[in-house]
């Protein structure tokens, strides 16, 4: 019996899973098994981001054919596409930064959203709005877990998913973080292995994605 996805309506898009995976698929035939391989890791949340034709196609498959699995779309950077990807079975929207139009159009659409922030001025003003989840994009490159552990003291309300040139080596450290609730990353989706079909080495490196959320502890037992 296939279990039910998890609500994002019910449970933060970002308490999900400790990692929302990052997918860009080049055809649509792929969405569904590789949905499944994620699913079955432990990797529920799924975000297909919207660089490729086949994108929205993908989205509807995985909305149809994969019960377990939480879809959603990234790379929104428009409102007609919020309005696509709510035609195509999304169920939360991801940006990589965000405009007036197009926060009120993901905000009109009823589903959860993270959009993107890489500035404190970006988190203040969202915060100003209403807005207290965010993707902070990109995550290397606009300062790492020392820039969102600084934000952590005055702006405690705000809560991230950091993107950007994260990997398993590198997620810990930012799931350590009081404001982070999840990391996004595409290295448990490596190309090689979709382009061959090798959904179990998905499944496996979704696996080990998954056991990534523990707090990590220093030897006095304090969290870090």
């Amino acid at each position: 019996m296939t279990s039910p996805a998890p609500s994002p309506s019910a449970a933060s898009v970002l308490d999900l899973a400790p990692v929302l995976p990052v997918v860009v698929l080049a055809d649509a035939a792929d969405a569904v098994p590789l949905a499944r391989a994620l699913v079955a890791g432990g990797l529920p949340a799924i975000e297909v981001t919207l660089r490729t034709p086949a994108a929205l196609d993908a989205i509807r498959a995985i909305s149809a054919g994969v019960p377990g699995a939480v879809v959603g779309a990234g790379t929104v950077i428009s409102p007609g596409q919020v309005d696509a990807c709510e035609a195509a079975g999304a169920r939360f929207l991801v940006s990589p930064g965000w405009t007036e139009a197009l926060l009120e159009a993901m905000r009109g659409s009823g589903m959860p959203f993270l959009p993107g922030v890489s500035t404190t001025s970006e988190v203040v003003t969202l915060l100003e709005r209403g807005v207290r989840e965010m993707k902070f994009f990109p995550a290397q490159a606009a300062g790492g877990t020392p820039y969102l552990r600084s934000l952590a003291g005055p702006l405690p309300q705000a809560r991230f998913c950091p993107t950007g040139g994260i990997g398993p080596g590198t997620a810990p450290e930012y799931l350590a973080l009081p404001n982070v609730g999840c990391v996004g990353g595409s290295w448990m989706v490596p190309a090689d292995a979709v382009a061959a079909g090798d959904w179990d080495r998905v499944e496996e490196l979704a696996r080990a994605a998954a056991g990534l959320g523990a707090p990590v502890r220093d030897a006095g037992g304090t969290c870090r």
